[in-house]
């Protein structure tokens, strides 16, 4: 499906509070607050969603379709995405860039650097065919792009997709900056690795002082690779759970449907 309907999906809030430079959130909240997790980990499934669950909050997962934890658990996914969790496009094979230090773990196979613009165009749209399968949801999805890499062998992948997607997200601060000249192809998100439950609940003190929104993207939690730990994990939850009257937790893509209806008025 190509370019984003705008009145899809939209959510009807009773009441509407202004934020930083005139812009607003639902329900009087100070900013929104996206949690969302990658590559599809054992570590979500086994750790992240049961917090999640306990607290009552709903957050973003983006699938590497090609991992071997999307299908030997697909029922587990499927019932995460029926309780509300998002299930989000992140490629089938994870492509990113093999050139310099640091990207010796990059296979040939996966270089994005070998592949076109059509192949990856492909591969993202089989991906949206194989997330349907699972959470039975029809498009627009929001889409993470795998190591904040655009560039193929021909030209940037990102710009040929990203009419497909309700929000596209990239490497960056976790905050941003402001609400009203945010593009929805190029969200920023912070991927936390190490830091402790007070350093996560900064971030978000952060966005409500600036009236904005804080997205998160985390990747291993208790496990895994690019870990933050349970502890930190179900702080930084906790707070959310106590201070959801001030801050809206949501998944990324009921925030960015949020987003496209004020930046259309």
């Amino acid at each position: 499906m190509r370019g984003y309907p705008l009145l899809l999906s939209f959510v009807l809030w009773p009441c509407i509070a202004l934020a930083g430079d005139g812009f607003s959130w639902p329900q009087g909240r100070k900013a929104a607050v996206s949690l969302a997790y990658d590559d599809a980990l054992a570590s979500h499934l086994d750790n992240a969603i049961p917090a999640l669950d306990r607290h009552g909050l709903k957050g973003s997962f983006y699938l590497q379709l090609s991992r071997d934890t999307v299908w030997t658990r697909r029922e587990d996914w499927r019932a995460a995405a029926r309780d509300g969790h998002e299930l989000g496009n992140h490629t089938l094979f994870h492509q990113c860039s093999g050139r310099g230090p640091g990207r010796e773990w990059v296979a040939p196979a996966q270089d994005l650097d070998a592949a076109t613009v059509a192949q990856m165009v492909a591969q993202v749209e089989l991906a949206d065919t194989l997330l349907a399968q699972i959470d039975g949801r029809a498009a627009p999805r929001s889409f993470t792009v795998p190591c904040g890499d655009r560039q193929a062998k021909d030209g940037d992948y990102v710009a040929a997709i990203a009419g497909r997607f309700i929000g596209v997200k990239v490497p960056g601060d976790a905050v941003v900056v402001d609400m009203a000249t945010l593009n929805p192809a190029a969200v920023p998100v912070l991927a936390p690795e190490g830091m402790t439950g007070a350093q996560l609940i900064a971030r978000v003190e952060e966005a409500g002082r600036k009236g904005t929104m804080v997205n998160f993207t985390f990747h291993g939690i208790g496990g895994d690779y690019l870990q933050i730990s349970n502890e930190a994990h179900d702080a930084l939850l906790a707070w959310l759970d106590a201070h959801r009257d001030e801050y809206w937790v949501a998944t990324f893509g009921e925030i960015m449907t949020w987003v496209r209806q004020r930046q259309a008025e």
